[in-house]
């Protein structure tokens, strides 16, 4: 039995959501998203709650179940509310400035790292070592933010590179000589 599956999806009043076939689609006050649903799951709404049924108790479904309710509330959640994910840049010489609508970064390369942003994501950089993405699409944010901090992860011994605000490195300890 999936507890997440079987909670009902309740739709604020801001959001308007459009069930079509196997094709849902949800338009709030930050933009709109559209997301296609698994044949063997549908979709039952009345009035401002949004309910989420499987065909049987298959492995498949029972997965599938809670996966596309907890999908669906991201959508509403993202359409009244962005989703942020800030990363922080850590090095001698590391830093970033924002390129219209992208990032231009100096990691420690030759050459500075463009990296321009994904339609429905934008940038915010309050200092040179703080990058925020943003976006409505929570699947598009943590892409985006993993495609960033892949330009230079942080390294273990002097803890250089892009990481997660959240994110905790374990360092470990250089060579010792004899």
């Amino acid at each position: 039995m999936s507890r997440i599956g079987n909670k009902p999806i309740t739709v604020p009043s801001d959001v308007t959501v459009t069930i079509d076939g196997d094709k849902i689609t949800v338009k709030g006050p930050k933009g709109t998203l559209e997301r296609v649903i698994h044949k063997n799951i549908s979709l039952e709404m009345n009035d401002n709650t949004i309910k989420v049924i499987r065909k049987d108790d298959e492995r498949q479904n029972r997965g599938l179940h809670g996966l596309t309710r907890t999908l669906i509330n991201n959508m509403i959640i993202g359409v009244t509310s962005e989703y942020t994910k800030e990363l922080q840049i850590n090095g001698v010489g590391y830093r970033v400035a924002k390129q219209g609508t992208g990032l231009n970064m100096s990691l420690g390369y030759s050459h500075p790292v463009i990296f321009e942003a994904p339609a429905g994501i934008t940038f915010d950089v309050p200092n040179q070592n703080t990058i925020i993405v943003k976006g409505i699409d929570k699947e598009l944010v943590g892409q985006t933010a993993a495609e960033v901090r892949s330009k230079r992860p942080p390294e273990v011994y002097g803890g250089k590179g892009i990481k997660y605000a959240d994110e905790v490195i374990r360092r470990k300890e250089g060579k010792t000589g004899k």
